[in-house]
């Protein structure tokens, strides 16, 4: 493969627009910029960002060429063609003043992303849960097809360590966030909806708000295209009907699932970590492998497979991918081990989320006992789920729930990781305010044979190593 084209030249002939040949990322050391910031350095654009503070995505960005200052500052911006922000950056950041009162365009992160799609056939995940997963399975099973698509993750592959990549594919993958409706930028030639369920209620306001984006995203789709949702959801599964009614063509995966075109699953096997979804697909059976485990993956790998028949791709290659999937860091993240007790770390931080990874790793314990690590996020949805966060901690056997990681959002009196710790029932329960205490306090908990997670979308994946060192400790294996 030859070596990108480099300077505003190579990045027009690449296919990047004026006022992203010169892009400046502020935040650009998060999950999505930093994806869009590997897209524009590989298409030969000028890149520079800022971030609070250092990370390791920093790394391979400078190496590609990028100029990234710590610290945000109206100084920062060398007066680029355009400054790219996420929702998350507040209207007094100090760059992102200094972009307004100099005249230079400002653009929303899912803008610059849907400009970097222009000239691919697009498809686009979108649901309340997985995502990032479904995402990312259909990028690795593409590339296992050798179809080399561009793609767009919130999570790094753990084949690849990236979450994003410039291919040479005419395909474009990439994960579509409803969280603040920013999907509403794109426009997709395949789309797909895993579930519908209440949730990010502190910007939509309403469930029928929210349901609502949805609606708005489908009618996103292009001409011809394909929508695929789930048909055992039932939020999903009426958008399809919806979409039907206006003229979209519609797949639905599911045990549900009926129609020409359907992807029906007839059961599913866990198996070795992992599992085995039987598919009826167009008068055919199918095994689909997947080597992470839970249905609710399963199903994920289902509509991956779906979405890259429709891409063009061969079915049997696609089921091969996906059998080959590693999975994606944040997501059942296995960290090390202490003797018998397994670490491992996930990024759900929905009720329903935590419910289904923890009905998965119930199988892969074993015989051993499941102890989780739990930490809330957002203060809003800790108040609006502590009930139903409280019934999904309790399929684990032991759980520690930290306070909550308030990310965005500023306290609210009353609202604490106590408000869920003292709604569990079934379980040894144990509310950790202090999160210098939390590695020990889970050392304590632990048994040999059990199986550890810690839990949630904040700094809570920073446990694992800590608690795998303090077990160390005690039996004598630093």
């Amino acid at each position: 493969m030859s070596a990108p084209a480099t300077g505003t030249a190579g990045a027009a002939r690449m296919g990047v627009p004026d006022e992203l040949q010169r892009a400046h990322l502020i935040g650009i050391g998060g999950a999505g910029m930093s994806g869009i910031a590997r897209i524009l350095l590989a298409r030969g654009a000028q890149v520079s960002g800022s971030d609070a503070k250092d990370s390791r995505a920093f790394l391979s960005l400078r190496a590609q060429g990028a100029r990234i200052a710590i610290g945000q500052r109206a100084e920062n911006l060398d007066e680029p063609s355009s400054v790219v922000v996420s929702t998350a950056i507040k209207p007094g950041n100090p760059e992102l003043a200094a972009a307004r009162d100099r005249g230079i365009p400002v653009l929303h992160r899912a803008q610059a992303l849907a400009a970097l799609m222009a000239g691919h056939r697009v498809a686009c995940i979108a649901g309340t849960h997985g995502k990032t997963s479904t995402t990312s399975m259909l990028t690795v099973a593409l590339q296992h097809c050798r179809l080399d698509p561009s793609f767009a993750i919130g999570g790094d592959l753990n084949e690849s360590g990236a979450n994003a990549h410039h291919g040479e594919g005419g395909i474009f993958v990439a994960e579509a966030d409803e969280s603040d409706g920013s999907f509403l930028s794109y426009s997709p030639s395949v789309a797909v909806v895993t579930n519908v369920e209440p949730d990010h209620l502190d910007h939509h306001g309403t469930v029928d708000a929210y349901v609502a984006v949805f609606d708005e995203f489908i009618q996103r789709v292009t001409p011809g295209g394909l929508l695929i949702v789930c048909g055992d959801d039932e939020r999903a599964a009426a958008l399809g009907g919806r979409a039907e009614a206006a003229g979209i063509r519609v797949v639905r995966y599911g045990r549900s699932a009926a129609g020409d075109g359907d992807a029906r699953v007839l059961a599913h096997t866990p198996v070795d970590g992992g599992g085995v979804v039987r598919i009826a697909l167009r008068g055919k059976e199918f095994d689909v492998r997947v080597a992470v485990p839970g249905e609710h993956m399963a199903f994920n790998a289902v509509a991956a497979l779906l979405a890259g028949i429709e891409l063009g791709a061969p079915a049997d290659g696609l089921i091969e991918g996906l059998a080959a999937f590693g999975g994606v860091r944040r997501r059942f993240e296995f960290k090390g081990r202490s003797g018998d007790v397994r670490v491992y770390d996930d990024y759900a931080h929905h009720p329903t989320e935590v419910a289904a990874q923890l009905r998965a790793v119930r199988h892969a314990a074993g015989r051993g006992r499941v102890v989780v690590v739990f930490q809330p996020h957002l203060y809003s949805r800790t108040k609006t789920f502590a009930t139903e966060f409280a019934e999904a901690l309790g399929l684990a056997d032991e759980v520690v729930v930290l306070d909550v990681y308030g990310a965005r959002e500023e306290p609210e009196p009353g609202v604490t990781g106590e408000l869920i710790a003292q709604r569990i029932n079934g379980a040894g329960v144990h509310y950790e305010p202090a999160f210098d205490r939390a590695a020990t306090l889970a050392a304590d908990l632990v048994k040999p044979g059990d199986l550890l997670i810690t839990m949630g979308a904040g700094d809570v994946t920073q446990l694992g190593p800590e608690i795998i060192a303090e077990l160390d400790r005690r039996t004598g294996r630093e």
